[in-house]
């Protein structure tokens, strides 16, 4: 097993090589980079694409030749000094190879835009998201394992079908509409103001006793959770469900019957243990989508200042360090959370050798 761990570690070098080499090779043939976005900014087009829009196509006029998209009337000079602050005046290789250099060293720079470490920054936003990816994940698992168990001992049964309905329609939703539908319903929208619309706790959480916390934080979060599980909901019952129909048609669980076992100890004695692992396997992209990819919408909708906006944000400001900084960092934790699923196989069921395999 030590083996594999270490082929699996050594892969992760490459791939994440790979991955920065293609985003950054991406980025270089995007308009608008931090130079263009200061420089719009300054010429008062608000951003870049502004700029563009408004017909600052020109280029300087009475000062100096300039490749920025309208940069009117600025001096060269000025342009120059932007160019070595950000490090454009490098060649892209150079770049490249110190920004991965730096990053090696977990040192992920500063915000082009907002005077703080990419760290600190990712450190602020974290609360947020840990708060939708883990509770989502975690209430995802709770309901749809046990419900996935009940749909595969009662298939074909009333039970089995109103549930898959019910199921159904919940995968057909998406999160934003569902999302929207929390907030007409219960924060204000149209009928009942039972649940807040904004932030992760109230303006006096301060003044609360320890359990007044607890529950004005609960409060606050329960449904921008509703919203983003509902999706991983749907997907992990049906898996579950038929994970367990396939485990329970096999030999073995015959066997296991015809020796007198009872159903309990017959479905979580032997047949849990392996219909697990398939369900097992989907937690990383289940927990990374959730935490990272399926956020932003959520956010917006319900004010809260993540990891989701933060990304969006940086993108169209192209505030570099941030995007690269949080790329690198996120690339290398899914990498290492895979690995860590393997690791979980191995401990639910003993019989999986992925070194004799490899």
């Amino acid at each position: 097993m030590g083996a594999y761990i270490l082929r699996r570690l050594l892969l992760v070098i490459p791939t994440l090589l790979g991955i920065m080499i293609i985003n950054f090779a991406l980025v270089q043939f995007v308009p608008g980079g931090p130079i263009e976005q200061i420089i719009a900014q300054m010429e008062g087009g608000g951003d870049v694409f502004e700029s563009i829009a408004g017909g600052g196509a020109e280029v300087s006029q009475g000062g100096g030749d300039s490749d920025y998209i309208g940069a009117r009337g600025l001096p060269p000079e000025f342009i120059a000094e932007l160019e070595r602050e950000f490090g454009f005046d490098k060649p892209p290789l150079e770049r490249f190879l110190n920004m991965m250099w730096n990053y090696i060293r977990f040192d992920f720079g500063e915000s082009y835009f907002r005077s703080i470490s990419v760290v600190d920054l990712v450190l602020e936003k974290m609360p947020v998201s840990i708060t939708l990816g883990l509770w989502s994940t975690l209430l995802a698992y709770l309901i749809s394992i046990p419900l996935g168990i009940r749909k595969a001992v009662r298939d074909g049964s009333s039970f089995d079908t109103w549930t898959s309905g019910a199921i159904i329609v919940g995968y057909a939703i998406p999160g934003f509409l569902f999302a929207i539908l929390l907030i007409v319903l219960f924060a204000g929208g149209s009928y009942w103001r039972i649940f807040p619309l904004r932030g992760l706790t109230s303006d006096n959480w301060e003044s609360l006793s320890l359990i007044g916390k607890v529950l004005d934080y609960f409060w606050h979060i329960t449904l921008p959770v509703l919203a983003s599980t509902i999706s991983a909901f749907a997907t992990l019952t049906l898996l579950t469900k038929n994970s367990f129909l396939d485990e329970i048609k096999k030999q073995y669980v015959m066997t296991a019957r015809a020796k007198g076992l009872t159903e309990r100890r017959v479905l979580y004695g032997h047949v849990f243990r392996n219909a697990m692992l398939i369900v097992i396997s989907g937690f990383p992209a289940l927990f990374i989508g959730v935490f990272f990819g399926g956020s932003l919408i959520i956010e917006t909708l319900f004010s809260l200042d993540g990891l989701g906006r933060l990304g969006f944000e940086a993108t169209v400001a192209r505030d570099y360090p941030v995007v690269f900084g949080t790329l690198f960092a996120f690339s290398l934790l899914a990498l290492v959370v895979g690995i860590l699923t393997d690791l979980t196989y191995v401990l639910i069921d003993p019989r999986i050798d992925f070194e004799r395999r490899g």
